[in-house]
């Protein structure tokens, strides 16, 4: 009878819960209906803007939010902004999708907590990867949307960011190279080194600069003026 029950709860545990916050109801209809076919996700709920998906989380608690930026009311940015302020929300990881590759505000909801972006004309298969990517505790930045993040915002200036002293000229250079939106895999063929290399210098950075993920190493890294490769 306890082996029973143990399978039940680990099965739970495997099964990733996923919201959507979208003012456009055929953009949450779709979402829903890619979701709830897709083995090893559950449809959590949807809310229409951002008061609603506050409301949705603390309900629901699921592990990831497809959250649109652009909605009436309380916006997707200022919801960010409140899930990051909220211990009891910060658990559930979120994907801004996002008409447009970078506008305005994709720095700020890369400050305020968002673990990646993805554009509502992408495949299925690229929100369905991208739900699994960020629920595993890693970000979604692609190299394309990073380049124009920094070409946007990287070039107000160096500023001061804690914890940065201490980081060795390796992790240094780590932390630019996830800026640039690339894998651990893609970052060490291009140092010729191995991808564990690569994995324990962003691992180190991520905890000496207490980033959540490699999405706030992207802020710092632009925040702080670091050279990126070229």
């Amino acid at each position: 009878m306890t082996g029973t029950g143990d399978t039940s709860h680990q099965a739970d545990k495997d099964v990733i819960r996923v919201a959507i916050a979208d003012d456009q109801a055929v953009v949450r209809m779709g979402l829903r209906a890619l979701l709830e076919r897709e083995p090893g996700m559950e449809y959590a709920g949807e809310a229409g803007d951002g008061q609603a998906a506050l409301a949705l989380l603390r309900r629901a608690r699921p592990d990831v939010l497809l959250l649109d930026i652009r909605m009436p009311g309380m916006d997707g940015l200022a919801a960010l902004r409140a899930i990051a302020a909220d211990p009891d929300l910060r658990a559930t990881r979120i994907v801004v999708v996002t008409t447009f590759a970078v506008d305005e505000y994709v720095f700020a909801a890369l400050q305020a907590g968002a673990s990646g972006f993805l554009l509502k004309d992408s495949d299925p298969a690229e929100l369905v990867n991208a739900v699994r990517v960020v629920a595993a505790g890693e970000a979604l930045l692609s190299p394309a949307i990073t380049r124009k993040v920094i070409g946007l915002f990287g070039r107000a200036g160096a500023e001061p960011v804690e914890g940065l002293e201490t980081l060795t000229p390796r992790e240094r250079e780590m932390v630019a190279w996830v800026a640039t939106g690339r894998s651990n895999d893609e970052i060490a063929a291009e140092l010729t080194i191995s991808p564990d290399t690569v994995r324990t210098h962003v691992s180190r950075a991520q905890v000496k600069l207490h980033a959540r993920d490699r999405a706030q190493l992207v802020v710092f890294a632009i925040r702080a003026g670091l050279a990126l490769p070229t």
